[in-house]
């Protein structure tokens, strides 16, 4: 086991690497630059020229990334050509907040998915498993940024149940510990803060949690329904079982396999959903950094960003990897 967790850490360096060529040379392929958007309406050759000798871009695109390899690899990304920051700074303080959303979304998601595909699946052909299905449909086809209005709209502000935007109310005076509004209320005991920034969480955990919800409860229905066709299970039964145990330890639990490799792409996607649920909500976070990096070609923001999403991308996959030898201890055999 340890051998292959080193191996697959290993296999990190290269993807990034990689990414990181081709993130590079796709940013500087793109029409316009840095220079003419943070000049703007002021922009002309002359000074267009200057600025790009200030910030190095107009060195070969080779000489550019090997410069840019050399100061990642100490940690180095750069400052931000929007604000002068240090990327790294601004990631942190943008960080928090796409984590503590994206968190949130995901364990609704899997809270609710698996036993909605598994009573689905175990009443197939019924009311519940037709509902079911029709649910998932709709999850799945409506766009996250047309629900998050929606929601915010009625819920937010017809009804008044929940906050319409932000991370905490204006009012709230909050010690800051970890950059994680909901915890560092816990963390404080400023009860207030932590409630506080749960409200202004739910609707938009709901918003980035209908995706992953549809997809895990038709994989987990698809998957229980060729476990509960197999012949294992018909021993089972026939063994005279009890009823839970043939559920529980031979249904269900072969059932996650496949179930544990949705969770982990869907852990991938909720980043780029998070951009967009951000937007919506207005809350400060990785999307915030994303748009404004776009708008004004501020590269080394973008690069920060999309090498961290990759990084993430491929750790949630590492331990998804992991979680096959919990489910099934063949893996650990193999």
């Amino acid at each position: 086991m340890l051998r292959f967790v080193a191996r697959r850490l290993l296999q990190v360096v290269p993807t990034l690497l990689i990414l990181s060529v081709l993130l590079f040379a796709w940013l500087r392929s793109l029409p316009g630059g840095p220079a003419g958007a943070l000049l703007g309406d002021k922009a002309t050759p002359e000074s267009i020229a200057a600025l790009n000798k200030t910030l190095g871009l107009d060195q070969p695109i080779p000489i550019q990334y090997l410069r840019y390899l050399g100061r990642a690899l100490t940690g180095d990304f750069g400052a931000s050509l929007v604000t002068g920051d240090p990327v790294i700074t601004e990631l942190g303080r943008a960080l928090p907040g796409t984590i503590e959303l994206s968190l949130s979304a995901l364990l609704l998601a899997v809270a609710l998915g698996i036993p909605l595909g598994y009573l689905a699946a175990r009443h197939r052909g019924g009311i519940w498993d037709n509902l079911t299905i029709v649910g998932t449909l709709v999850g799945v086809a409506v766009p996250v940024f047309f629900l998050g209005y929606v929601l915010k709209q009625f819920l937010a502000v017809d009804l008044g149940l929940f906050p319409p935007s932000g991370l905490q109310s204006t009012g709230i005076d909050a010690t800051s510990v970890t950059g994680f509004p909901t915890l560092d209320g816990l963390l404080t005991r400023e009860f207030d803060a932590s409630w506080d920034s749960l409200l202004h969480l739910v609707l938009p955990a709901v918003t980035l949690a209908t995706i992953p919800l549809a997809v895990i409860v038709r994989i987990t229905r698809a998957s229980v329904l060729d476990v509960l066709e197999s012949d294992f299970v018909r021993t089972a039964n026939a063994k005279g079982l009890a009823p839970g145990t043939v559920r529980g330890r031979h249904v269900l639990r072969n059932a996650l396999l496949p179930v544990s490799t949705t969770i982990g792409l869907q852990t991938g996607l909720l980043l780029a959903g998070a951009v967009l649920t951000e937007k919506v909500f207005n809350r400060p976070g990785i999307g915030t950094l994303i748009a404004e990096g776009i708008e004004r070609r501020d590269y080394p923001r973008l690069q920060a960003v999309v090498l961290l999403g990759a990084l993430i991308y491929v750790l949630v996959n590492l331990l998804v990897d992991l979680s096959y030898a919990v489910i099934d201890p063949r893996v650990r055999l193999r």
